[in-house]
Protein backbone atom coordinates (compact mmCIF):
# COMPACT_ATOMS: atom_id res chain seq x y z
CA UNK A 1 0.00 0.00 0.00
CA UNK A 2 1.01 3.65 -0.30
CA UNK A 3 1.83 6.17 2.39
CA UNK A 4 -0.30 5.63 5.47
CA UNK A 5 -0.93 7.54 8.65
CA UNK A 6 -1.38 6.40 12.20
CA UNK A 7 -3.74 8.78 13.90
CA UNK A 8 -1.69 10.88 16.31
CA UNK A 9 -2.36 11.24 19.99
CA UNK A 10 -2.99 14.87 19.09
CA UNK A 11 -0.86 17.20 21.05
CA UNK A 12 -3.23 19.84 19.73
CA UNK A 13 -6.12 18.01 21.44
CA UNK A 14 -4.86 19.57 24.66
CA UNK A 15 -4.76 23.05 23.17
CA UNK A 16 -7.37 25.62 22.25
CA UNK A 17 -7.80 26.47 18.59
CA UNK A 18 -9.89 29.16 16.96
CA UNK A 19 -13.09 27.98 15.28
CA UNK A 20 -13.56 29.24 11.73
CA UNK A 21 -16.57 28.79 9.48
CA UNK A 22 -16.17 26.33 6.61
CA UNK A 23 -12.41 26.61 6.26
CA UNK A 24 -10.90 24.98 3.21
CA UNK A 25 -7.36 23.82 3.97
CA UNK A 26 -5.68 24.09 0.56
CA UNK A 27 -2.13 24.71 -0.61
CA UNK A 28 -0.74 26.61 -3.58
CA UNK A 29 -0.70 23.52 -5.79
CA UNK A 30 -4.45 23.26 -5.32
CA UNK A 31 -5.03 26.54 -7.20
CA UNK A 32 -4.83 24.73 -10.53
CA UNK A 33 -7.43 25.32 -13.22
CA UNK A 34 -10.83 23.66 -12.95
CA UNK A 35 -9.98 21.35 -15.83
CA UNK A 36 -7.59 19.52 -13.51
CA UNK A 37 -10.47 18.42 -11.27
CA UNK A 38 -12.60 15.38 -12.01
CA UNK A 39 -15.67 16.57 -10.08
CA UNK A 40 -16.53 20.05 -8.84
CA UNK A 41 -19.51 21.02 -6.69
CA UNK A 42 -20.45 24.67 -6.27
CA UNK A 43 -22.76 26.09 -3.60
CA UNK A 44 -24.70 22.84 -3.41
CA UNK A 45 -27.84 22.82 -1.24
CA UNK A 46 -30.06 19.75 -0.99
CA UNK A 47 -33.53 19.44 0.53
CA UNK A 48 -35.76 16.53 1.48
CA UNK A 49 -39.05 18.36 1.16
CA UNK A 50 -38.72 21.30 3.56
CA UNK A 51 -35.76 19.80 5.43
CA UNK A 52 -32.36 21.05 4.30
CA UNK A 53 -29.75 18.28 4.42
CA UNK A 54 -26.79 19.98 2.69
CA UNK A 55 -25.68 23.59 2.95
CA UNK A 56 -23.56 25.39 0.37
CA UNK A 57 -21.15 22.52 -0.37
CA UNK A 58 -18.28 23.51 -2.65
CA UNK A 59 -15.71 20.79 -3.24
CA UNK A 60 -13.08 19.90 -5.84
CA UNK A 61 -12.28 16.22 -6.43
CA UNK A 62 -8.92 15.39 -7.99
CA UNK A 63 -8.54 12.58 -10.51
CA UNK A 64 -6.82 9.31 -9.55
CA UNK A 65 -6.92 10.16 -5.86
CA UNK A 66 -8.87 8.77 -2.93
CA UNK A 67 -11.07 11.36 -1.26
CA UNK A 68 -12.56 10.32 2.09
CA UNK A 69 -15.63 11.96 3.60
CA UNK A 70 -15.80 11.74 7.40
CA UNK A 71 -18.16 13.02 10.06
CA UNK A 72 -20.77 11.81 12.56
CA UNK A 73 -23.89 9.89 11.54
CA UNK A 74 -26.50 12.04 9.85
CA UNK A 75 -24.08 14.80 8.89
CA UNK A 76 -24.76 14.58 5.14
CA UNK A 77 -21.81 12.49 3.87
CA UNK A 78 -23.85 9.82 2.13
CA UNK A 79 -26.42 12.33 0.89
CA UNK A 80 -23.61 14.32 -0.71
CA UNK A 81 -22.07 11.18 -2.21
CA UNK A 82 -25.37 10.30 -3.88
CA UNK A 83 -25.61 13.72 -5.51
CA UNK A 84 -22.50 12.88 -7.55
CA UNK A 85 -24.27 10.31 -9.71
CA UNK A 86 -27.81 11.51 -9.14
CA UNK A 87 -28.91 8.60 -6.97
CA UNK A 88 -30.99 11.09 -5.01
CA UNK A 89 -33.18 11.48 -8.10
CA UNK A 90 -34.86 8.27 -6.97
CA UNK A 91 -36.34 10.11 -3.95
CA UNK A 92 -39.37 12.14 -5.02
CA UNK A 93 -39.07 14.81 -2.30
CA UNK A 94 -35.46 15.72 -3.09
CA UNK A 95 -34.57 19.00 -4.77
CA UNK A 96 -31.32 20.91 -4.89
CA UNK A 97 -29.70 24.19 -5.73
CA UNK A 98 -26.16 24.73 -6.99
CA UNK A 99 -24.05 22.81 -9.47
CA UNK A 100 -22.26 19.48 -9.81
CA UNK A 101 -19.73 19.28 -12.64
CA UNK A 102 -18.19 16.07 -13.94
CA UNK A 103 -15.39 16.71 -16.45
CA UNK A 104 -16.65 20.30 -16.70
CA UNK A 105 -20.24 19.30 -17.58
CA UNK A 106 -23.12 20.07 -15.20
CA UNK A 107 -24.63 16.63 -14.56
CA UNK A 108 -28.00 18.07 -13.53
CA UNK A 109 -28.43 20.02 -16.75
CA UNK A 110 -26.60 18.36 -19.61
CA UNK A 111 -26.06 14.69 -18.82
CA UNK A 112 -27.98 11.50 -19.57
CA UNK A 113 -28.49 9.87 -16.18
CA UNK A 114 -27.93 6.31 -17.48
CA UNK A 115 -24.62 7.28 -19.04
CA UNK A 116 -23.73 9.21 -15.88
CA UNK A 117 -24.21 6.16 -13.66
CA UNK A 118 -22.09 4.14 -16.04
CA UNK A 119 -19.27 6.68 -15.77
CA UNK A 120 -19.72 7.22 -12.02
CA UNK A 121 -20.39 3.86 -10.39
CA UNK A 122 -21.35 3.14 -6.80
CA UNK A 123 -20.53 0.48 -4.20
CA UNK A 124 -22.94 0.38 -1.28
CA UNK A 125 -22.47 -0.23 2.43
CA UNK A 126 -23.90 -3.74 2.45
CA UNK A 127 -22.78 -6.18 -0.26
CA UNK A 128 -25.69 -6.54 -2.66
CA UNK A 129 -24.95 -9.23 -5.25
CA UNK A 130 -27.86 -10.15 -7.48
CA UNK A 131 -29.46 -13.57 -6.91
CA UNK A 132 -27.67 -15.08 -9.88
CA UNK A 133 -24.29 -16.61 -10.63
CA UNK A 134 -20.95 -14.91 -10.07
CA UNK A 135 -20.50 -14.64 -13.84
CA UNK A 136 -23.94 -13.19 -14.47
CA UNK A 137 -23.49 -10.60 -11.72
CA UNK A 138 -20.45 -9.14 -13.44
CA UNK A 139 -21.87 -9.56 -16.94
CA UNK A 140 -25.13 -7.85 -16.02
CA UNK A 141 -24.02 -4.29 -16.74
CA UNK A 142 -22.30 -5.01 -20.06
CA UNK A 143 -25.38 -6.94 -21.18
CA UNK A 144 -27.63 -4.00 -20.30
CA UNK A 145 -25.37 -1.78 -22.40
CA UNK A 146 -25.72 -4.06 -25.42
CA UNK A 147 -22.81 -6.50 -25.24
CA UNK A 148 -24.07 -9.98 -26.13
CA UNK A 149 -21.13 -11.95 -27.56
CA UNK A 150 -20.09 -14.73 -25.19
CA UNK A 151 -16.34 -14.36 -25.81
CA UNK A 152 -16.48 -10.62 -25.22
CA UNK A 153 -18.54 -11.03 -22.06
CA UNK A 154 -16.16 -13.69 -20.74
CA UNK A 155 -13.18 -11.39 -21.31
CA UNK A 156 -14.93 -8.52 -19.50
CA UNK A 157 -15.95 -10.72 -16.57
CA UNK A 158 -12.46 -12.19 -16.15
CA UNK A 159 -10.76 -8.80 -16.45
CA UNK A 160 -13.14 -7.15 -13.97
CA UNK A 161 -12.88 -9.92 -11.38
CA UNK A 162 -9.10 -9.82 -11.62
CA UNK A 163 -9.12 -6.05 -11.12
CA UNK A 164 -11.22 -6.62 -8.01
CA UNK A 165 -8.59 -9.04 -6.66
CA UNK A 166 -11.11 -11.88 -6.57
CA UNK A 167 -10.19 -14.12 -9.51
CA UNK A 168 -8.06 -16.62 -7.61
CA UNK A 169 -10.93 -17.22 -5.20
CA UNK A 170 -13.79 -17.61 -7.69
CA UNK A 171 -12.23 -18.75 -10.99
CA UNK A 172 -13.73 -22.22 -10.52
CA UNK A 173 -17.02 -20.87 -9.10
CA UNK A 174 -18.12 -18.53 -11.87
CA UNK A 175 -21.35 -20.44 -12.47
CA UNK A 176 -22.24 -20.89 -8.82
CA UNK A 177 -24.63 -18.55 -6.94
CA UNK A 178 -22.98 -15.30 -5.88
CA UNK A 179 -24.89 -15.41 -2.61
CA UNK A 180 -22.74 -18.39 -1.63
CA UNK A 181 -19.64 -16.19 -1.36
CA UNK A 182 -18.40 -14.74 1.91
CA UNK A 183 -19.27 -11.14 2.80
CA UNK A 184 -15.86 -9.84 1.78
CA UNK A 185 -15.96 -11.77 -1.48
CA UNK A 186 -19.45 -10.45 -2.19
CA UNK A 187 -18.28 -6.88 -1.72
CA UNK A 188 -15.34 -7.39 -4.08
CA UNK A 189 -17.78 -8.97 -6.54
CA UNK A 190 -19.89 -5.81 -6.34
CA UNK A 191 -16.76 -3.79 -7.08
CA UNK A 192 -16.07 -6.06 -10.07
CA UNK A 193 -19.65 -5.46 -11.24
CA UNK A 194 -19.01 -1.72 -11.18
CA UNK A 195 -15.68 -2.10 -13.00
CA UNK A 196 -17.30 -4.18 -15.76
CA UNK A 197 -18.99 -1.12 -17.29
CA UNK A 198 -15.68 0.80 -17.37
CA UNK A 199 -16.42 3.68 -15.00
CA UNK A 200 -14.25 6.71 -14.52
CA UNK A 201 -15.21 7.43 -10.91
CA UNK A 202 -16.13 4.97 -8.13
CA UNK A 203 -18.26 6.10 -5.19
CA UNK A 204 -18.08 3.94 -2.06
CA UNK A 205 -20.55 4.35 0.79
CA UNK A 206 -18.94 2.71 3.84
CA UNK A 207 -17.94 -0.35 1.80
CA UNK A 208 -16.23 -2.16 4.68
CA UNK A 209 -18.53 -1.35 7.61
CA UNK A 210 -20.15 -4.82 7.48
CA UNK A 211 -16.88 -6.73 6.95
CA UNK A 212 -14.37 -8.43 9.22
CA UNK A 213 -10.84 -6.97 9.63
CA UNK A 214 -9.23 -9.31 7.08
CA UNK A 215 -11.84 -8.52 4.42
CA UNK A 216 -11.55 -4.83 5.26
CA UNK A 217 -7.78 -4.92 4.71
CA UNK A 218 -8.28 -6.58 1.32
CA UNK A 219 -10.74 -3.88 0.25
CA UNK A 220 -8.34 -1.16 1.41
CA UNK A 221 -5.48 -2.74 -0.54
CA UNK A 222 -7.76 -2.92 -3.56
CA UNK A 223 -8.69 0.76 -3.27
CA UNK A 224 -5.00 1.65 -3.27
CA UNK A 225 -4.55 -0.30 -6.50
CA UNK A 226 -7.70 0.99 -8.17
CA UNK A 227 -6.84 4.66 -7.76
CA UNK A 228 -4.13 4.24 -10.37
CA UNK A 229 -6.93 4.08 -12.95
CA UNK A 230 -10.00 5.46 -11.19
CA UNK A 231 -11.04 8.42 -9.06
CA UNK A 232 -12.42 7.15 -5.74
CA UNK A 233 -14.66 8.93 -3.24
CA UNK A 234 -15.38 7.00 -0.06
CA UNK A 235 -17.65 7.68 2.91
CA UNK A 236 -16.33 6.14 6.11
CA UNK A 237 -16.98 6.35 9.85
CA UNK A 238 -13.59 4.76 10.45
CA UNK A 239 -11.06 7.56 10.84
CA UNK A 240 -8.14 5.13 10.96
CA UNK A 241 -9.31 3.84 7.59
CA UNK A 242 -9.57 7.37 6.19
CA UNK A 243 -6.04 8.04 7.40
CA UNK A 244 -4.73 4.85 5.83
CA UNK A 245 -6.24 5.12 2.37
CA UNK A 246 -7.17 8.71 1.56
CA UNK A 247 -5.15 11.37 -0.22
CA UNK A 248 -7.71 14.07 0.61
CA UNK A 249 -10.28 14.21 3.40
CA UNK A 250 -13.40 16.29 3.92
CA UNK A 251 -15.09 16.69 7.31
CA UNK A 252 -18.88 17.13 7.34
CA UNK A 253 -20.98 18.34 10.25
CA UNK A 254 -24.70 19.16 10.29
CA UNK A 255 -24.91 19.18 6.50
CA UNK A 256 -21.93 21.50 6.04
CA UNK A 257 -18.42 20.88 4.73
CA UNK A 258 -16.40 22.22 7.63
CA UNK A 259 -12.93 21.56 6.29
CA UNK A 260 -11.23 19.81 3.42
CA UNK A 261 -7.59 19.27 2.57
CA UNK A 262 -4.80 16.77 2.30
CA UNK A 263 -5.40 13.86 4.63
CA UNK A 264 -2.22 14.44 6.61
CA UNK A 265 -3.23 18.06 7.22
CA UNK A 266 -6.75 17.18 8.33
CA UNK A 267 -5.56 14.50 10.75
CA UNK A 268 -2.37 16.11 12.04
CA UNK A 269 -3.07 19.82 11.78
CA UNK A 270 -6.77 20.61 11.30
CA UNK A 271 -7.55 24.28 10.75
CA UNK A 272 -10.95 24.17 12.45
CA UNK A 273 -11.52 23.27 16.09
CA UNK A 274 -14.66 21.29 15.19
CA UNK A 275 -12.56 19.01 13.00
CA UNK A 276 -10.05 18.57 15.79
CA UNK A 277 -12.78 17.81 18.31
CA UNK A 278 -14.30 15.14 16.07
CA UNK A 279 -10.96 13.49 15.31
CA UNK A 280 -10.05 13.58 19.00
CA UNK A 281 -13.30 11.81 19.86
CA UNK A 282 -14.93 14.65 21.75
CA UNK A 283 -18.14 14.01 19.85
CA UNK A 284 -19.48 11.81 17.07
Amino acid sequence: MGTTFTLPKFKQCEENKTTSENKINMTEEDDTAAMNFKIITKNLDLFYGDFQALYDISMDIRPNKVTALIGPSGCGKSTFLRTLNRMNDLIASVHLNGNVYYDQTDIYKNYDVIELRKRIGMVFQKPNPFPMTVFDNVAYGPRVHGIKKKNQLHDIVEKSIKKAALWDEVADRLHEPALGLSGGQQQRLCIARVLAVEPDVILMDEPTSALDPISTARIEDLIEELKQNYTIIIVTHNMQQAGRISDFTGFFLNGKLIEMGKAKDIFFNPADKRTEDYICGRFG
